[in-house]
């Protein structure tokens, strides 16, 4: 299966995991987040981004995710409420720390807090089946002018 991930075109070149907070993970935990498409991940950004636009400088990274990896998957059904809450993280973090520290599957299948009928991957960069995680391909990323055109009208926090 091919997943994607949006980043800046000087991060593009490999799989890598900084261990900066997020809604799965918490500080030092090193993980990779992806999505099961192209316009998940754009959504995924055009939230993450609050108001700061897109430029030229993006890339869409395409990554083979084999399909026999073990993955670690959830529903929206069978996560608490309030996991996709945007200032609430207190919720889904201890539910990917606890996979991340138990190390059984690479991947944490998860609903996408911003289109919950889709699917984002997170990605162990420790564990042991990282390795046949692939980057296959790196494609520039321009994104609509309109696109742009929200975000500024987005109020910055």
């Amino acid at each position: 299966m091919i997943i994607f991930r949006i980043v800046l075109k000087k991060y593009s070149n490999e799989l890598f995991a900084p261990g900066i907070p997020g809604r799965w993970n918490s500080d030092g935990n090193k993980v990779i987040y992806t999505a099961g498409s192209i316009a998940l991940a754009v959504m995924e950004n055009l939230i993450y981004r609050k108001g700061q636009g897109f430029s030229n400088h993006y890339a869409t990274m395409l990554i083979d995710l084999p399909d026999h990896l073990a993955k670690t998957a959830y529903t929206s059904d069978t996560l608490p409420t309030g996991w996709n809450s945007p200032d609430k993280y207190s919720v889904s973090q201890p539910i990917g720390d606890n996979w991340y520290k138990e190390g059984l599957t690479p991947v944490l299948k998860i609903p996408s807090a911003v289109v919950p009928q889709e699917y984002n991957y997170v990605i162990n960069s420790t564990h042991a089946d990282f390795a046949q995680i692939k980057l296959i391909k790196v494609a520039e990323y321009v994104p609509d002018e309109r696109i742009d055109d929200i975000l500024k009208k987005y109020p910055k926090t």
